[in-house]
């Protein structure tokens, strides 16, 4: 059974919990196979040559790889006996003598845990990023009245840029697309689905957010901004636990639904009604997904700020704003 000690590894004093593998191995496995509901179907089609415009997202436009993602960690301040094969593993290391002996362990325990130093040595730039916009996140007040025209931003004036949809047609085509652009308000604040937008919806936007400026600008009613909590996850692994990382993951797939949902684009064929955001009764429709994408990411925001206040606890938050 699982149990801890005030007295932990690492340089700072913090709680450990020491995990045997009968405890380690079904969480490991559990992971394993929550993830692979998602990575595995990915791969397939990979292979086929299809795509998904909804379940391919979070493997092509974010960074980690399906293997990746399947494998297991228990965040920091974790003790894993008889695991010694992963100490070989990234940001991992054996447990010193010292550490043993706090613990009441010997060397034959193949006791190790992940190397938090090294990781905020190699990774430290990432964490005070993550940890800047993880709390513009918290203190913003949420904006609900963009309803997703970022889309539709990046299909603005198609025919001009000769832009190319691949798979997916124009819901109300190109001229009814750029109707709505340019009868809309559009306030983006998100910098990574503003660099897309086509360039003659650039000065559309009241904002003109910079990838700096993102630092401030993060707020919690954004759907891509809920979706990024995701990749804040990512970039933590492994000092954070992968049951958060797929609470994250599963978070920004339900918000990419509603993305493509509410986009020009037809996916009828794809068995996704729309979100017609060009209407009254579409755009409240919006608002009431983005708001309840808000509350579900709050609790895991905290979560990742109190993951980055583990790694550096000198800057500690505890899991409040920045």
């Amino acid at each position: 059974m699982p149990h801890s000690t005030g007295d932990g590894a690492g340089p700072a004093t913090r709680p450990v919990a020491v995990l045997s593998r009968a405890d380690w191995e079904p969480r490991a496995h559990a992971h394993e196979r929550r993830a692979a509901a998602h990575a595995d179907p990915f791969v397939a089609r990979r292979h086929r040559g299809a795509k998904h415009p909804v379940e391919d997202f979070l493997f092509t436009y974010y960074t980690l790889k399906p293997a990746q993602l399947k494998r297991w960690h228990p965040g920091t301040g974790t003790v894993l006996l008889d695991a010694a094969g992963r100490s070989a593993e990234k940001f991992y290391r054996p447990l010193t003598g010292p550490e043993l002996s706090v613990l009441g362990l010997d060397a034959s325990s193949g006791a190790v845990t992940v190397d938090a130093a090294a990781f905020r040595e190699r990774r430290g730039a990432a964490v005070d990023f993550a940890r800047a916009v993880l709390g513009a996140h918290a203190r913003n007040p949420g904006f609900f009245g963009c309803f997703g025209l970022h889309e539709w931003a990046m299909a603005y004036r198609s025919e001009d840029n000769a832009l190319r949809h691949e798979y997916l047609e124009l819901r109300l085509g190109a001229e009814g697309t750029d109707a709505v652009v340019e009868s809309s308000r559009i306030r983006c604040t998100h910098f990574d689905a503003f660099r897309f937008f086509q360039p003659q919806a650039v000065p559309l936007n009241e904002l003109q957010p910079t990838r700096e400026s993102q630092r401030r600008l993060e707020q919690p009613g954004c759907l891509h901004a809920t979706m990024d909590l995701y990749k804040w996850a990512y970039k933590l692994v492994p000092a954070i636990p992968s049951e958060l990382l797929m609470d994250c993951f599963e978070l920004a797939r339900d918000v990419r639904e509603t993305d493509m949902r509410a986009a020009p684009y037809d996916l009828s064929g794809w068995g996704y009604a729309p979100v017609r955001i060009e209407t009254p009764e579409g755009k409240a429709e919006y608002v009431r997904r983005q708001r309840d994408f808000a509350r579900r990411a709050e609790p895991l925001r905290r979560r990742l700020a109190e993951a980055v206040d583990l790694l550096d606890p000198e800057h500690a938050t505890g899991g409040a704003a920045a």
